[in-house]
């Protein structure tokens, strides 16, 4: 399993049939919409969302997507998606964790990479703003 953050939040989905293929299997690319969901549910907990994220002056583009397919998800399964905030002094990365909200039963891993870029000149920053830094530091055990 990977590394475990200081900082989580877990959130429950219930595979919709819009998301599954003519095999009743989840659409690989879907996979990347319920880590959003988590990783939006944990920003909110520690209190920086997108919106406070771009009112103090920067976006977060991700910059790297990775995800590792252990058990194809089928439609009207109740997943469980466990996000990890492992970095944030130079960049945001959440380590992710699906499983079968029933059994507990791995899915599928996954990393994400977010950066800040200034809204004002567009440029990446290579630390984190100390909005953030503290926005997170504040929820540490």
């Amino acid at each position: 399993m990977r590394a475990r953050g200081p900082l989580h939040h877990e959130i429950e989905v219930t595979v919709p049939f819009f998301d599954v293929d003519s095999m009743n299997v989840v659409w690989h690319g879907h996979y990347v919409k319920y880590l959003e969901i988590a990783r939006c549910a944990l920003l909110d907990r520690v209190g920086h969302t997108y919106a406070q994220m771009q009112d103090s002056g920067y976006v977060w583009p991700v910059i790297d997507v990775q995800l590792r397919y252990v058990q194809a998800a089928r439609f009207g399964q109740q997943l469980r998606v466990r996000a990890d905030l492992v970095e944030w002094r130079n960049r945001l990365k959440i380590h992710y964790l699906i499983s079968d909200a029933r059994s507990g039963e791995r899915m599928t891993r996954a990393s994400t990479v977010q950066v800040a870029v200034s809204l004002a000149d567009g440029t990446m920053q290579l630390v984190s703003p100390q909005v953030m830094i503290d926005a997170v530091e504040r929820h540490l055990p």
